[in-house]
Parts: structure tokens; sequence; C-alpha cells
């Protein structure tokens, strides 16, 4: 079983649900990064979900677009993000995955990023323009000591489920509507698809993310899942304020609190 898979287990066994905190590699501030992202651990992520900062991405919303544009800036790119990943993993045996696209992996060689991922202290893997029918060719073996996680949507059929949840290791990410992250709020939980979820994927655990910003969002999913993802709701909060990024951790924390006792 994997190491994250066992994380989101141990969690469930207490009788709560797992929080994911997404981050984008080295914002809001390159000098302060590694501080940033153990006090999210600190105030309660059980994930972290590093992003690495990319000029063209598909998945992402206009917040965690304008934050990987200001990352780029500042010079942040893999080499980079492998480094805060060994300073974190100084102070923190909690999992750490990387969400990157696939561009930027090959530019850097498969096979070194895949070695590096593994020796700087990375889990796991989420290259989401890399669909599962690709992945085997692509990570050619190199990935095999890191949990790949894929992603399912409202649109997904049912088979395909079922061959992402057998190809996938440590959790299923659960895209909660059709779009980009961050356009939930608007949009009325899908339950026939969340049941789906709850009913189809049985390998894997679930984790269900993009759009999802406060408790009350969280608390809407958490009957069909085994935790949540928040990203945007947390890099919108960032970009809002400066170092201690007080408003950003108190979010983190009632995030977590919501997740308590809820089985």
């Amino acid at each position: 079983m994997s190491m994250i898979k066992n994380q989101i287990q141990a969690i469930n066994d207490k009788g709560d649900k797992a929080l994911s905190v997404f981050l984008t590699s080295g914002f809001p501030n390159k000098i302060n990064f590694t501080e940033l992202a153990l006090n999210v651990f600190n105030a309660g992520a059980d994930i972290l979900e590093i992003g690495i900062p990319f000029s063209d991405p598909i998945a992402d919303g206009a917040v965690i677009q304008k934050s990987s544009q200001l990352a780029l800036k500042n010079g942040i790119n893999i080499s980079a993000t492998f480094e805060y990943v060994k300073e974190i993993r100084k102070s923190s045996a909690k999992p750490i995955l990387l969400m990157g696209y696939a561009n930027p992996v090959l530019a850097y060689g498969i096979e070194r990023f895949a070695e590096d991922s593994y020796n700087s202290g990375v889990n796991g893997l989420i290259i989401p323009d890399v669909p599962v029918d690709e992945q085997k060719v692509f990570c050619k073996n190199y990935f095999n000591k890191l949990d790949i996680i894929s992603l399912i949507a409202p649109t997904t059929p049912v088979n395909r489920i079922k061959m992402i949840d057998e190809e996938s290791s440590g959790f299923v990410y659960c895209v909660s509507v059709n779009g980009i992250t961050g356009k939930n709020s608007d949009k009325e939980i899908n339950e026939s698809y969340l049941r789906t979820i709850k009913n189809t994927i049985t390998k894997n655990k679930t984790l269900i993310g993009f759009g999802i910003s406060s408790p009350e969002d969280a608390k809407k999913v958490l009957p069909y899942c085994d935790g949540i993802i928040v990203g945007s709701a947390i890099i919108k909060s960032l970009l809002k304020e400066k170092s201690p990024y007080r408003e950003t951790l108190n979010l983190v924390r009632e995030l977590k609190d919501s997740l308590i006792n809820c089985n």
C-alpha cells in the first residue's frame, strides 16, 4: 500500500477526512516558501500538493495561473521546486505531491525527473495532460517508486473510472465539476456523479477538488469521498496578504476543522 493511501486511511480510521492543500512552488515569496509550506502542514493540511509553475496550464483557473506567472517571473522552476521539497522534508514526513505538466517534465528529462522527485522526498505526481492510457508510455517505468494520481470528472464514463481506479495509486483525484480550478462556487454539486464515485472506486482513496473554497463547500461532498483538495481559495488568500499569512493559515485550520468527526 502506498504511503499516501496509508496516510489517508489512518485519517479515515479516526473518523476524519483528509485535507490536501495546493501551493504554487515559490509563491508568493520564494524566500519563505518552505516556511509557508510547513506552516500549512502545521495548520492542518494532511497532504501538500506543490504546483510546478508553467506558462500554459490546461487545468488551472485564473487565480492559479496568476500565481504561476509570478513564480516564473521570480525564477522558480523544477530544480528550485526539488530544493523546496528537500527543505520541507527536514521537518515533515507528511505526503508531498508534485503537480505539473508534460512539457516541462519532458524538457527536464523523464528519467531524471523521476529520480530527482524520489530522491528529494516526493511521494506522488499529478500530470493532468497525460491521460491514463498514455501514462505507461510516458512514464516508461521510471516512476514505479512514486504514486501516479489520475483525474476523473463528471463526464468520465463508469468503465473509464474503473480503469483509472485500477491504473492509479495513492488516490483518485475527483474533479467536482466540468471546467478548470476555482469554478465550483456557483454550481450545484452533481450528487449522481458523487454517488458514482463512491460506488465505483474501490481500489484507491478518493479526494474531491476544483472549486472547494470553504467548510460549507466541503460538507456538501464529504459523504462521498475520503478527503478534499483545496487550491484556488488558498492561492487567492495568499494574493491578498503578506507573511506571516495569518488569514490563509486560518482558512486551512477552518477547512481541517470541518473534516473532523464527519464519517
